[in-house]
């Protein structure tokens, strides 16, 4: 089944999405996510996942005497009216045989019809393996060592028995770095039908405030990163680079003034047209690696001691409400004793900026399509000025010729309040 989503979006092939599954959907939608992540899949531009009423990677918690009983259900041939309608009533928040309330009849009827259609060998499967397969080591690793980049919503039921929010808590939400669970009041096991404009109004809320912020990888340049042009381990590294920053991001290496001053250095260093790529939390979270670009001063500490000192010595500064006065202020900084660490400083956001697929696909280098996974690497065949391959994404005209600045670029601050205005 993971296999028939991968191709149905990659039929698409949307600039960005999300991957949306209820149920038994949501596991499948997890191991699609992780697969993409790990670039396994000829997919880009995954954003988020949404979980409804999830099952867990892990095997799905069911009372083994009410498995057994749905089995027999399909023992025959198709889930009988009955049978189905008994399952369907059994999903809703406070309903029973005698109380049909809790949905209304023509969607209580449909539902029931959906379960009385469905193919009885898939019914079965999904009870005797479906349901039971545990793929937490695929998704996660050991004991959820590598939970999945992407941000996640993981919406449960407030009267699911066996999925509510604390075994999503416990089975579902460790596979995932940066989850979000959350309760849907008067619904059990099928929220999407039960509170309908209350799953859209997460969904939208999620996009807006999580998953859809910062900038979007041009769909043409997603399809040469998702080709056979790109090998899978420079395809994940992209998927991972692509996903929007938190914007609840809390500093390990710097403290919370410092990652605000470093911000307010981004936005003059390195101004951003459009959604912007946090860059000051990447350098922080770069620095807590222990990974660099390979050089220092000699006389001088060790990054992060050297970014902590930095951006202390800017506390003043950053405390200048007019942009422009601050552009100033930092030039002469600049030629005194902070010179070495903000060029330092300046080469870091820089690498961040320009790592991101999206700044890539805005300056028109595709030079990690080198040509996929196989033993033989293709590279290019044309070289020569203002000529492309036949494959490559064409470059935005108005940033394709040397020294145009990026539409919307200025020297003011993009993003940031100052430390007077917050």
């Amino acid at each position: 089944m993971a296999r028939s989503v991968v191709e149905r979006i990659a039929t698409i092939a949307p600039a960005r999405w999300m991957l949306l599954g209820h149920s038994m959907g949501g596991k499948i939608a997890t191991v699609v996510a992780a697969r993409t992540l790990r670039g396994e899949t000829p997919l880009f531009g995954l954003a988020g996942v949404v979980l409804v009423a999830s099952s867990p990677p892990s095997p799905e918690p069911m009372d083994e005497g009410r498995r057994l009983a749905m089995q027999g259900w399909a023992g025959a041939g198709a889930v009988s009216e009955l049978h189905a309608r008994s399952f369907v009533l059994a999903d809703l928040a406070d309903s029973d045989a005698a109380d049909h309330d809790a949905l209304p009849r023509p969607e209580l009827d449909r539902a029931t019809d959906d379960v009385h259609r469905a193919n009885p060998e898939a019914w079965r499967a999904w009870l005797d393996r479906g349901s039971q397969e545990d793929w937490s080591v695929a998704v996660s690793g050991s004991d959820f060592k590598s939970p999945l980049p992407v941000p996640a919503l993981i919406l449960a039921g407030a009267a699911d028995g066996d999925l509510d929010a604390d075994a999503q808590r416990r089975l579902t939400a460790p596979h995932f770095a940066h989850a979000e669970v959350r309760e849907i009041a008067d619904a059990a096991h099928l929220i999407p039908i039960e509170q309908p404009a209350a799953l859209a109004a997460e969904v939208r809320r999620f996009w807006r405030e999580r998953a859809g912020l910062g900038p979007t990888v041009p769909s043409d340049f997603g399809r040469v990163l998702a080709s056979a042009r790109t090998t899978s381990r420079t395809r994940a590294a992209l998927a991972a680079r692509a996903l929007a920053d938190d914007p609840d991001y809390a500093p390990t290496v710097l403290d919370t003034e410092q990652l605000g001053r470093l911000r307010l250095l981004a936005d003059h260093l390195v101004p951003q047209p459009g959604p912007a790529i946090d860059l000051a939390a990447r350098v922080d979270a770069q620095l807590a690696t222990g990974v660099g670009d390979g050089w220092r001063p000699a006389d001088a500490p060790s990054d992060p001691e050297a970014y902590r000192r930095g951006l202390d010595a800017l506390a003043d500064w950053a405390r200048i409400p007019d942009a422009d006065a601050r552009g100033e202020a930092l030039d002469r900084l600049g030629d005194g004793d902070l010179e070495a660490w903000l060029e330092d400083a300046a080469v870091d956001l820089a690498r961040q900026w320009l790592a991101h697929p999206a700044t890539m696909a805005l300056i028109g280098f595709d030079g990690v399509a080198t040509g996929g996974d196989t033993g033989r690497q293709s590279g290019f065949a044309e070289l020569r000025a203002d000529r492309a391959e036949s494959w490559e994404p064409l470059p935005d005209p108005a940033v394709s010729s040397p020294g145009v600045q990026p539409p919307g670029i200025t020297n003011g601050a993009s993003r940031s309040t100052t430390e007077a205005e917050a």
